[in-house]
């Protein structure tokens, strides 16, 4: 049966659409417990997710002031030029749908936006707290700081082309030239001498990570190949794995705990919206 929300009706398909979404998480999350309770729990979850998205645009186009005409054009331009996954828009449609589509998500965006802003940021004795708490999770993996020289392999070089580009840079390292120099010079990726910084495993690519991580601190390595073309790399420091400090970690777990509160006023704000919200259920 569609529900009908201030006066607005919402098709079962809707609602049906939204119950697909979530199953998939709700049966892995609840694995434990019996079909028929997830089901219960895919068609109450659904139900709410709707009633509280429908709420939630129906407050934000109520509000009188406009959104700039030219901020939904600059966010159209840029749904056309990216993927459905990027955009989240996965049909293809009309510009003037679209630009419906995108004042309701500026609105709603700026709706959250008013409703959390004076949501104050984590004060210090709650960030070292929940570092105490949850310190197994801020673990770095090993990691190197690199530098490289490298040769692309593309449409407009071939394989030969570049292998001999390479020989040159490495006969310029073997006659005593600075590592940053000739990446700045010789390098398809020049600047800052060819610095990468300092990553992880899995970061790179898996034939750049495997000589990469097998170096010492200050060796330079051969001339080796991967899929966009050939390196020459040279490591300036390794980090063992290990916990990161609170200095390290700090940032993000503010902005956790401050996504944290942030949730929090929203789902209040939201359970008061519905809460005066007018839902009926009536026959198809």
């Amino acid at each position: 049966m569609p529900l009908v929300v201030n006066g607005e009706r919402i098709e079962d398909s809707v609602i049906l659409d939204e119950e697909r979404s979530i199953r998939p998480r709700l049966f892995e999350a609840m694995q434990n417990e019996p079909r028929e309770v997830v089901e219960r729990k895919v068609k109450d979850w659904a139900r709410e997710n709707v009633v509280e998205r429908v709420v939630l645009r129906q407050t934000a186009l109520a509000d009188p002031e406009p959104v700039p005409p030219e901020r939904i054009e600059e966010l159209i331009k840029d749904v056309r030029t990216q993927s459905p996954s990027q955009s989240g828009v996965i049909a293809p449609v009309e510009d003037e749908t679209l630009r419906r589509e995108l004042e309701v998500r500026l609105r709603v965006d700026r709706l959250m936006e008013r409703v959390t802003a004076k949501v104050s940021p984590p004060k210090p004795k709650d960030v070292s707290d929940y570092y105490v708490k949850h310190r197994d999770q801020f673990v770095m993996p090993e990691r190197v700081h690199a530098a490289h020289i490298v040769k692309n392999v593309d449409e407009k070089t071939d394989e030969a082309t570049a292998r001999a580009a390479i020989e040159a840079a490495e006969r310029a390292l073997a006659a005593g030239a600075d590592f940053a120099q000739v990446a700045d010079e010789l390098s398809d990726c020049p600047g800052r001498g060819g610095d990468l910084g300092f990553f992880a495993p899995g970061q790179m690519v898996d034939a750049f990570d495997r000589v990469v991580f097998a170096l010492a601190p200050g060796q330079v390595s051969g001339i080796f190949r991967t899929e966009f073309g050939f390196h020459i790399a040279k490591v300036f420091e390794r980090r063992p794995a290990g916990p990161r400090t609170l200095q390290e970690a700090k940032d993000e777990i503010a902005g956790v705990l401050l996504n944290e509160k942030r949730e929090k006023v929203v789902a209040q704000y939201l359970d008061k919206l519905i809460a005066a919200a007018k839902v009926e259920v009536r026959p198809s």
